[in-house]
């Protein structure tokens, strides 16, 4: 039978601590070294010098880190969700009230809400009934442009 050193029971306790502290972190930030730390144990446990324990703790932690960090932005990334008016940005909606040029007298739907909106740069009236995509939110109303040549009826 292999006699196990102090070192086998320090990189075996401290796996078990990361492990256990992994639980109570988000994002795998313990697990890596966790990992690092059993293959670390297994170097021990087959007597392998103190400096090979360490430079395998080292490599399989940096591997697994790079490794799972990796992993978790592409399962968790998400485009962050639009809130407040700001999630009306790109939505297509219809006039409701003529849009005239240089002023944010019209109105425009957008969903089931109705705001005030204007068009910059228009040179003409925007007719009820033509389709706008919001550019962009100002204050209590929206800049809008008209959807490319589409009119409802």
């Amino acid at each position: 039978m292999i006699e196990t050193g102090i070192w086998f029971w320090v990189w075996a306790v401290a796996a078990v601590v990361l492990f256990v502290g992994e639980i109570f972190t988000a994002g795998f930030f313990l697990l890596p070294f966790g990992v690092g730390a059993t293959v670390a144990a297994v170097v021990a446990f087959f007597d392998y010098s103190t400096a090979w324990q360490w430079i395998s703790f080292i490599a399989v932690s940096t591997v697994a880190f790079i490794s799972l960090r990796r992993l978790a932005e592409r399962m968790t990334h998400e485009p962050p969700e639009k809130t407040g008016s700001d999630r009306l940005i790109g939505k297509v909606g219809s006039v409701i009230e003529d849009l005239t040029p240089h002023s944010p007298a019209g109105q425009v739907r957008i969903d089931r809400e109705e705001w005030r909106a204007e068009v910059p740069g228009a040179e003409e009236i925007i007719p009820v009934g033509t389709r706008v995509v919001v550019e962009r939110v100002e204050g209590t109303h929206l800049v809008v442009r008209p959807e490319t040549g589409h009119i409802e009826e």
